[in-house]
């Protein structure tokens, strides 16, 4: 029996670290019984042929450009029913002009009020396999606050209590969410500002199960 196929394309902000979030989640993957090609070129999403035989999607790319043609392959091979998992902005704040690519997501990056703080992660549907069998838990990290599809299904949250934008006190955000775009499974976490974020095993353990569901 053939393994999974999986594709991550990192790129962008450095700030993010996608290359070293490549490599880790590479590794998870290929530890899961997937052959893994990791590239760093947006144009990977041109050869939707060779996309669409894929079992999996990963993007790690924050901010930046993508060409109508690049967007419209990796839609195109989601729709057709490859998954796509990814974590904060490497996957919710990669094309800000693209809204064809926000839709898909299904929520995109605005704010991180406070910058890095302390704050708790509120698991929601403990009956998911995503989640199932974790606790709340915290992170020191950056909180994100996100434009978010209604239609997402939320898996976790979090309650802003903040001092820069003492405004949205009391807000509830998701924090990690699944959705359908056509036929293809779609996971996001906006935990992950840096690798320190995944020494916290929940932040890990939820975007490596959410990577697993997404996959054909």
């Amino acid at each position: 029996m053939s393994k999974k196929k999986a594709l991550i394309v990192w790129g962008g902000w450095e700030g993010h670290h996608p290359q070293e979030g490549s490599k880790i989640f590479g590794s998870v993957l290929e530890s899961e019984g997937f052959n893994v090609e990791i590239r760093d070129t947006l144009d990977a999403y041109l050869d939707v042929a060779k996309l669409k035989e894929l079992s999996l999607i990963v993007p790690m790319w924050t901010m930046g450009k993508i060409t109508a043609e690049q967007s419209q392959g990796l839609q195109d091979a989601v729709k057709s029913g490859v998954g796509l998992a990814g974590y904060h902005g490497a996957m919710a704040d990669s094309f800000r002009e693209d809204t064809g690519y926000q839709f898909m997501v299904g929520g995109q990056w605005v704010a991180h009020p406070d910058n890095i703080r302390d704050y708790r992660v509120n698991i929601l549907k403990k009956e998911d396999p995503i989640v199932a069998g974790l606790n709340d838990f915290a992170m020191h990290s950056e909180q994100y606050y996100m434009h978010v599809d209604p239609g997402n299904e939320v898996l976790a949250t979090t309650v802003f209590q903040t001092e820069s934008a003492p405004w949205v006190n009391g807000t509830v955000m998701p924090v990690i969410w699944k959705r359908m775009f056509g036929a293809g499974r779609v996971f996001y976490s906006s935990l992950g500002h840096t690798p320190e974020d995944f020494k916290v095993s929940e932040a890990l353990e939820t975007i490596k199960r959410g990577m697993l569901w997404a996959a054909r």
